[in-house]
């Protein structure tokens, strides 16, 4: 991947490349943002460019040996770890290695895709994917082998987060003190949820948002959207390429959110006992990364709803569907309330996350919902 590919993200790329020019590449750089920013695809092209023979004051050949292994992520110095799932015969030992060709399968398709779509793509069912100790074994097996083309072993490491505490502390002696002619490219979303001494031990390099506009001319280019749909997809999408091409499929996945999100402000307003109690029945069958991501949802929605409500209607960030719905709902969602239904749906993400039973705590959550949808604004 060269940075050519990527969308927008240019002071990212003229850094990243400064310090491969000046010859100060930090051992250990952590690329931080949202998954639908550019984060992985910035390091694959980052890594492409440090060990391009041909390369250019601005981008890597593309057409070196070096450069067509990348491209196909098959080159032998560059190794990815990331968060796989314990399901049938991996159960006992699942490593990235025994998912890799699925998952190197799933970034060339898609290389903005988020977790939940390659634990989707990986058949993960209701299994989280994890990042465990058995995973920093490999880490420290591959990188002291000798390096196949006298330069670089870049280990990329995708999702940290997902890391489990047993297998942070085994990989920090490495990354404290690596190995020569070794670079950790940790790709992060969230790094709250990483230990402070692994970040302390590395460069952050914070990937912003991309712009309206390049993210306007990627649709275009990259999914063949016209112009018009492209600029309003842009505007709602946040940044976010990933989303921006949820948007512009209308997926099922997208579709459902929505659906239940209505039907969730809905019974909780009704405030009917069977009502309420059927729907976290339903909710609660829902996969555990599907209810996280539903309630991020929520809390989106929320979000534009307030944004609508105080008449700042040319910020909303809509669909035309959520739009429609927003028209006669956001009356509902104002200063006095909003950052209490946000707290609720926040909460009940932290307790899900935490294998609490999701019965109990959608339950919990629409009574809580119903109380606050009905205080005066």
């Amino acid at each position: 991947m060269r940075f050519a590919d990527i969308i927008g993200q240019d002071d990212i790329k003229r850094h990243l490349i400064g310090t491969v020019k000046e010859n100060r590449i930090s051992h250990a750089q952590m690329m931080l943002g949202r998954e639908g920013y550019g984060t992985l695809p910035l390091a694959i092209a980052y890594a492409q460019y440090i060990n391009c023979q041909h390369r250019t004051d601005s981008d890597s050949c593309g057409e070196c040996p070096s450069c067509r292994q990348i491209s196909q992520l098959a080159y032998p110095d560059l190794h990815f770890v990331f968060p796989v799932p314990a399901t049938g015969s991996t159960k006992e030992k699942p490593v990235s290695d025994t998912f890799f060709r699925k998952w190197s399968e799933f970034i060339k398709q898609n290389p903005y895709g988020s977790y939940q779509q390659w634990l989707d793509y990986a058949e993960a069912g209701n299994s989280q994917g994890l990042i465990r100790v058995d995973e920093s074994s490999e880490i420290i097996r591959k990188l002291t082998m000798k390096s196949f083309n006298s330069g670089y072993k870049i280990m990329v490491i995708w999702l940290p987060e997902k890391m489990n505490s047993d297998a942070s502390n085994k990989l920090l002696k490495l990354i404290e003190e690596p190995y020569p002619m070794t670079l950790f490219l940790l790709v992060a979303e969230n790094s709250e949820n990483i230990i402070s001494t692994i970040i302390s031990r590395t460069q952050i390099v914070k990937v912003p948002r991309i712009a309206d506009a390049d993210l306007c001319a990627g649709l275009q280019r990259v999914a063949g959207t016209d112009a018009a749909k492209a600029e309003k997809i842009a505007r709602i999408s946040e940044g976010d390429f990933c989303k921006a091409l949820e948007y512009c499929s209308q997926t099922a996945d997208l579709a459902q959110n929505l659906d239940l999100f209505i039907k969730l402000m809905r019974v909780s307003y009704s405030y009917k006992a069977p009502d309420m109690i059927a729907l976290a029945d339903e909710l609660a069958s829902l996969g555990r990364e599907k209810q996280k991501a539903l309630l991020a949802y929520s809390e989106r929605m929320v979000r534009e709803n307030l944004i609508m409500n105080r008449q700042l209607t040319s910020m909303a960030r809509f669909t035309d569907d959520e739009g429609n719905f927003a028209q006669k709902f956001s009356r509902f969602i104002h200063p006095q309330n909003s950052g209490l239904i946000a707290e609720a749906l926040d909460k009940a993400s932290y307790h899900i996350s935490r294998n609490a039973s999701a019965k109990i705590v959608f339950l919990d959550t629409i009574i809580t919902l119903a109380r606050c949808l009905r205080m005066p604004a």
